[in-house]
């Protein structure tokens, strides 16, 4: 096998390779997008329940209180 023809295999390997990790690329930028709309999504839901549970123990607490008034009476 003269040096042309492994040099001309060795171009192949190396584009086979180079196709294998745009591959890999893509397929990662995908899962990131994918990974960040799912962040995106949590907090954002997050968020949603902690104001949901700071109005709900605003309510408790005025409950409490309008109770405590009433043992007062």
């Amino acid at each position: 096998m003269d040096t042309l023809e492994q040099t001309g295999q060795d171009l192949e390997r190396l584009e086979g390779q180079l196709h294998a990790l745009l591959e890999q690329i893509r397929r990662l930028k995908e899962e990131n997008h994918s990974l960040q709309a799912r962040q995106d999504s949590l907090v954002a839901e997050r968020a949603a329940l902690v104001a949901k549970n700071d109005e709900a123990r605003t309510k408790v607490e005025a409950m409490i209180n309008r109770l405590k008034a009433l043992e007062q009476v």
